[in-house]
């Protein structure tokens, strides 16, 4: 191979490596809409750097997650976050993490994390945790379960994107913590979402999309539909 060669093959090498490593990071939040104002603030992940001068070890610390979380839900689940928000030096880190308190027979129920993978350690109790496949290539086929019973220092891990959820298989309380791989990763419940979204979705539509009758689907979207909390 001539120099000349050898040059030209290193560039195009060169050009391969940029444009492979060139790509656009994960959003933190679920759109930003583009402003054309040069007053508006400037944000880092959703949130404006606080002055390095100003920094304190408190900024990396949170304390109470010790504590067992008080239930109110009609789910039977408290959820206690550890996000930006709750720990500001999780900015630009990429990660976070909850406690979950689980009533007997509590659920987390059906939901995704746009942003994030998620894994889960059993504290306490025996919790039954699942998520499913996304749609297989062939349309006939089913989308998979992937589900199994954890006791106390049992792990679980939740891909990305995936439909997962918990369950209180116990008659006594259960604990578990989690962290995920986003200081914001989002939650979308299944159900929430579908059924008691603002304004509502077309009934027509889910009755043709999930096969249920009109009345199925007026009581649904009648119902007061939660988060997962």
């Amino acid at each position: 191979m001539s120099s000349i060669q050898l040059t030209l093959f290193m560039a195009i090498l060169s050009v391969i490596s940029f444009v492979t490593d060139a790509y656009d990071p994960d959003p933190l939040q679920d759109f930003c809409v583009a402003v054309n104002d040069t007053d508006a603030a400037v944000f880092v992940n959703g949130h404006i750097c606080k002055d390095p001068k100003t920094v304190t070890a408190d900024d990396f610390s949170y304390s109470g997650l010790n504590k067992p979380g008080n239930i109110t839900s009609p789910v039977g689940t408290k959820i206690n976050l550890v996000f930006v928000d709750e720990l500001p030096g999780l900015n630009t880190l990429g990660i976070s993490m909850v406690r979950i308190d689980y009533a007997p027979h509590g659920s987390n129920p059906p939901h995704v994390h746009p942003r994030a993978s998620e894994i889960l350690v059993v504290l306490e109790g025996t919790v039954y945790a699942g998520f499913i496949s996304s749609n297989p290539a062939n349309p006939n086929d089913e989308n998979k379960l992937y589900a199994k019973i954890l006791h106390p220092g049992d792990v679980f891990v939740f891909p990305k994107g995936l439909i997962h959820f918990q369950y209180n298989l116990g008659e006594t309380n259960a604990v578990a913590y989690a962290s995920l791989s986003s200081q914001n990763p989002g939650v979308v419940t299944i159900g929430k979402a579908i059924f008691g979204s603002d304004p509502l979705v077309l009934p027509d539509l889910l009755t043709n999309s999930f096969q249920l009758d009109g009345k199925a689907v007026s009581r649904l979207q009648s119902l007061p539909w939660i988060g997962n909390a």
